[in-house]
């Protein structure tokens, strides 16, 4: 029941959730989503331009792929030993994350840096986020799984269930924020957000988030094959941030996927936090989330999150809460452009067909962009 946060690893999952359908109905969208590109090899992230363009990640190819306002395509960067995540533009140059070796199932060394590339295809890399977990070790302090659990009940728990333990030495930067000379990582390892001096490369801990709890039931545990001696105790599952994105107030926001079973098996864990990027303070913004596995601000303070899971792509309003379905697809990613939401769908590909991952546009106002 410990972090296993792996989509690759998960694409059998999904394939067997989607097949079924989400429950719910979601509200009708401002518009209908318009296909601006297909064949896409696991987009699980996005980030717009100021010229119509979207990059994307095409996470299981080693990718960065920029399509432009027409729909062609362009490859800015491949290296399938690397495993490439976030992404941001400032100033004509594209940042992204890339890195190896993060989880108990990649046995490669533990490594990841932003790798900036400029108009001239001039490329440089900076920022150590191995060196800086090895180092530090950002949730090394912090409890998860059960407490005080009787020892009776402890040799009850299946192999897999790891009872009670700390955080490890992980990494993997996943979701950019570029704001100035700073670039923000929501890195998925460490269970953490990290500021990376664009000039320098230096990189620091600006915040841990906290563990995601979860209250054990008589039906979880018989679907998770647990022992009744668990029931109505609390598990604390890690966090996982999955994306991050600098808001009006200037506070950051961070979407966390819940560690442990990432689908709909336990219902919707997710949460949206936000962090003072000044002290590291950590607040709470929107709780039972499902799947929220990238996110993006409006100028309002309005945050649009992406539902991997769930029944589309989620608008909370920055004052009231109050939340809305748009574009009723399964999203991995979204980005925002003046009134144009952009997301990534259908990430993971059905069971036994190949990858064919879309990037797909709806206008908020309400008239469809072709």
């Amino acid at each position: 029941m410990r972090k296993h946060f792996s989509l690759a690893a998960a694409a059998v999952t999904a394939a067997v959730f989607l097949a079924t359908g989400s429950a719910g109905v979601a509200a009708p969208p401002q518009s209908e989503p318009v296909t601006l590109a297909n064949g896409l090899v696991g987009p699980l992230h996005a980030s717009a331009g100021r010229d119509g363009s979207v990059t994307v990640s095409e996470s299981f190819a080693g990718r960065l792929t920029r399509i432009g306002s027409d729909g062609a395509k362009s490859v800015l960067y491949s290296d399938p030993a690397w495993d490439v995540a976030g992404s941001g533009e400032r100033r004509g140059t594209t940042y992204f994350a890339e890195s190896q070796g993060a989880g108990p199932f990649d046995d490669r060394p533990l490594a990841g840096h932003i790798r900036s590339i400029q108009e001239d295809g001039t490329q440089r890399t900076f920022g150590d986020f191995a060196a800086l977990e090895t180092e530090e070790n950002a949730d090394g302090g912090e409890h998860y799984g059960f407490k005080d659990l009787p020892d009776a009940c402890l040799a009850q728990l299946p192999p897999e269930v790891q009872a009670a333990y700390n955080g490890d030495v992980d990494s993997h930067p996943y979701g950019i924020a570029v704001a100035g000379r700073t670039i923000y990582v929501a890195d998925a390892g460490a269970n953490s957000v990290v500021s990376v001096d664009i000039r320098s490369g230096e990189t620091e801990t600006v915040a841990v988030l906290p563990s995601q709890p979860y209250r054990i039931t008589a039906e979880v545990a018989s679907t998770l094959k647990l022992p009744d001696c668990v029931v109505g105790r609390t598990y604390a599952f890690e966090p996982v941030p999955t994306d991050v994105a600098v808001g009006p107030d200037g506070w950051l926001y961070v979407s966390v996927l819940p560690g442990g079973p990432e689908d709909p098996a336990l219902g919707a864990r997710g949460a949206v936090y936000r962090v003072n990027p000044d002290n590291g303070r950590v607040r709470l913004f929107a709780d039972e989330v499902m799947s929220p596995t990238g996110l993006a601000l409006d100028d309002n303070g309005d945050v649009y999150v992406a539902s991997l899971f769930g029944e589309g792509v989620l608008r909370i309003d920055g004052d009231s809460r109050q939340r809305t379905v748009l574009a009723g697809v399964l999203t991995a990613d979204v980005a925002l452009e003046d009134s144009t939401l952009y997301a990534t769908v259908d990430a993971l590909p059905a069971a036994n067909q190949p990858p064919n991952g879309r990037l797909v546009s709806v206008d908020l106002d309400g008239h469809s962009r072709h």
